[in-house]
């Protein structure tokens, strides 16, 4: 669930791999979860797991396809890689590779599948095309996204609270992102259609998260909003992780919705 591409964000998964890994029982493996239910993997098969992160997909994709299968787990951040080939010890056929997926050589796959990573390509649809053209001709294609709305009140409480903490001017709206066009079922389902999938289907994974104190620091912790900390010093780190709790409990955000689309189909 790692993302491709891009430095900066390659840098801020690179800090987060162990709070990521302890983020996952709260959030990335129930999500990972409802992306293998829907992918389907089976034994023998051969499965891409794009994005893999620490491996909440692809560690229960390769215990579906047991040793007759391939899984190969590919993740740009070398500590996510490090991190999973720690946690998947034992399971010989999951092959985790430190590579760029959006230039990923693989092809002929059964199965390709990937959480949260498609919107963070540097070109979402140029990188979401070579992801399926690694599919084989008949072949699956599983991609989660988040639903509109979901995970932002967070990320605009931290950005408010990194900016106070700061003396910094308070940020404006986030600016537009590519995955913005596609977060609800009708778009997502266009776009898969578009880039040549048949027999598309799109599943709601509705979705909360609890915002106790360590939980909501944690997700700031073992995801990419770490990146919004930046360089700051131990001190304003401290101050930005006061002020964002009390905004929290300010604004009573004690539940974040953190419901995912899975977009499944064909390859032709």
């Amino acid at each position: 669930m790692a993302r491709q591409g891009e430095v900066g964000t390659r840098d801020a998964f690179d800090a987060a791999a162990a709070d990521f890994a302890a983020l996952g029982r709260h959030l990335w493996e129930p999500v990972g979860a409802d992306a293998v239910s829907a992918a389907g993997s089976q034994p023998g098969e051969r499965v891409l797991d794009a994005c893999c992160g620490t491996g909440a997909s692809a560690i229960p994709s390769a215990r579906q396809v047991g040793p007759g299968g391939l899984v190969d787990a590919v993740d740009i951040s070398g500590p996510m890689v490090a991190e999973l080939r720690e946690r998947s010890a034992g399971l010989s056929q999951l092959k985790a590779h430190e590579a760029d997926v959006t230039s990923w050589g693989g092809s002929g796959y059964d199965l390709v599948q990937s959480v949260l990573g498609i919107f963070f390509f540097p070109d979402m649809e140029a990188g979401t095309r070579h992801l399926i053209g690694t599919a084989r001709p008949g072949g699956r294609v599983a991609f989660t996204i988040w639903r509109r709305g979901a995970m932002d009140p967070a990320g605009r409480q931290l950005a408010l609270a990194v900016a106070e903490a700061a003396g910094a001017e308070p940020p404006g709206e986030r600016p537009k992102r590519p995955g913005d066009r596609i977060n609800q079922p009708d778009t997502f389902a266009t776009w898969l259609n578009d880039l040549g999938l048949s027999e598309v289907d799109v599943a709601v994974h509705e979705r909360t998260l609890p915002m106790t104190p360590e939980i909501a620091w944690l997700l700031v912790l073992g995801s990419g909003y770490r990146g919004v900390l930046g360089d700051l010093d131990p001190d304003h780190v401290d101050r930005a992780r006061d002020r964002y709790l009390a905004r929290l409990d300010d604004v009573g955000l004690t539940e974040l919705d953190a419901t995912t689309l899975v977009g499944t189909g064909i390859a032709r």
